[in-house]
């Protein structure tokens, strides 16, 4: 890997963390084999340590930033893995999304950290991708009935507010009656460190 690879490369310390955690969930409710669609990959960490651990699905990692696919492909051209595909340039708001089909689709860290119409997009997009029984897999902190799962998520709520009015944790409640309205059933709520949550959907309609 070349010095402009090194610097364009990043590592965000949060996916360091959470990847074992979001693993061990991937592991039972992935399929075994097919395409995983990860929307909004970020720096490229989490593609590469799920390839390499469940190296019978192929990964296709994306993104809206062109920083961010720098990143992503940066680990991508070092992991050197088959299974794991260079990224794609993908906004969750713009339709039609530029792949045709997915046997399942991962967001990590997305919803709560975009407005609310990326989220509905993120959920149309799946449908669209998506056939039924296939897995939509989110992770991030939520609210649910309108209560914070402890007062640090209260504070980065404040905070993520406070940089940009439009984005903030958002409420399981309004995530379901979502998910209802584009054809997803909350199958599992499954807790993660540092009061995050994974939340596995299933197409059902």
């Amino acid at each position: 890997m070349g010095y402009a690879s090194v610097m364009a490369k990043g590592f965000a310390p949060a996916a360091e963390r959470n990847r074992q955690p979001i693993l061990d969930v991937l592991r039972r409710v992935l399929p075994e084999t097919g395409l995983v669609l990860e929307v909004a990959s970020g720096t490229g960490q989490h593609a590469v340590f799920f390839s390499e651990r469940m190296s019978d699905l192929r990964w296709q990692p994306s993104d809206a930033s062109v920083e961010a696919l720098r990143s992503i492909n940066a680990w991508v051209e070092e992991s050197n893995r088959e299974n794991l595909l260079p990224p794609i340039e993908l906004d969750a708001c713009s339709h039609p999304w530029p792949i045709a089909s997915a046997d399942a689709l991962l967001c990590i860290n997305m919803i709560h950290i975009s407005p609310w119409e990326a989220t509905e997009s993120l959920f149309q997009g799946a449908r669209a991708l998506l056939a039924g029984g296939s897995p939509l897999v989110t992770y991030g902190p939520y609210k649910q009935h309108g209560e914070h799962s402890a007062p640090s998520n209260a504070a980065f709520d404040a905070s993520l507010r406070s940089r940009n009015s439009r984005w903030g944790v958002r409420d399981l409640d309004e995530l379901i009656e979502l998910a209802g309205r584009t054809g997803f059933a909350l199958q599992e709520r499954c807790s993660m460190p540092a009061n995050n949550m994974t939340l596995v959907w299933s197409r059902v309609t």
